[in-house]
């Protein structure tokens, strides 16, 4: 594929300790993509990414994967607060909730998962490792949302994806909840690799990860509300994952 080159200043040396295992998708969130690419280049916003891939399908390379680019921000999965240095991460444009969110076209849905596929190639990144901006800061970010094709990109040899378990009527666990059954529910979405406490409270941060978990896995209903539909979804991600289960 054709890959354009902009140069970001924002990026350092990586930790190399740590090998790069996380492939991180966004969305840019902002009016324009020709905006975006501005901002993420621009030295006083102290972001960057990787890539950004524009709804044309084209895409443009602001910093080299060798370097450790200023996309993930305040972020933390299964233990690793410094997510840059583990990750790459890919912008798509896409106005966001706030200026208008709206489906990813598949021309640039094709050129992502190409993208993908060569990031997957040089870097050894698990399935269950490609993951949302929401899901590594749920208490921060929406990104890339609820209309991002997941089962798309896994169908083509990015990322994990089970169906999700259908929406029915049944017991469910949400904000304000508390005891044995909320601390159950928060040891799984630890095991997965979700930042979430250790108690049995139902608090904002429970419900953040709910929404992010409902946004990549179980779409059709973002609630934050932990029905038998999101519970199930959960174990089948688990039961997919090697060990996890």
């Amino acid at each position: 594929m054709v890959i354009d080159q902009d140069a970001s200043p924002n990026h350092d040396a990586r930790d190399p300790a740590k090998p790069v295992d996380v492939l991180l998708l966004h969305y840019t969130g902002m009016a324009s993509g020709e905006g975006a690419v501005r901002w993420l280049c621009n030295p006083a916003s102290k972001v960057s990414s990787h890539y950004v891939a524009f709804e044309d399908g084209q895409i443009v390379q602001l910093v080299d994967e060798g370097r450790r680019a200023w996309h993930a921000g305040k972020s933390w999965w299964a233990g690793e607060t410094d997510l840059n240095t583990r990750s790459v991460g890919i912008e798509i444009v896409n106005p966001g909730h706030e200026w208008g969110y709206r489906p990813f076209p598949d021309v640039q849905i094709d050129a992502v998962i190409d993208l993908c596929l060569g990031i997957l190639g040089r870097h050894p990144i698990p399935p269950e490792r490609v993951l949302a901006h929401s899901d590594v800061a749920p208490l921060r970010k929406e990104d890339p949302g609820e209309l991002f094709p997941w089962q798309r990109l896994h169908e083509a040899g990015v990322g994990l994806w089970v169906p999700p378990a259908p929406i029915a009527p049944g017991p469910f666990l949400h904000a304000g909840d508390h005891g044995p059954g909320v601390g159950a529910l928060k040891q799984r979405f630890r095991h997965f690799g979700y930042g979430i406490g250790e108690d049995s409270q139902f608090d904002a941060g429970t419900e953040a990860v709910v929404v992010a978990f409902q946004r990549h896995f179980r779409p059709e209903r973002v609630d934050g509300v932990a029905d038998l539909s999101t519970v199930a979804t959960l174990e089948r991600v688990l039961a997919a994952m090697p060990g996890k289960a």
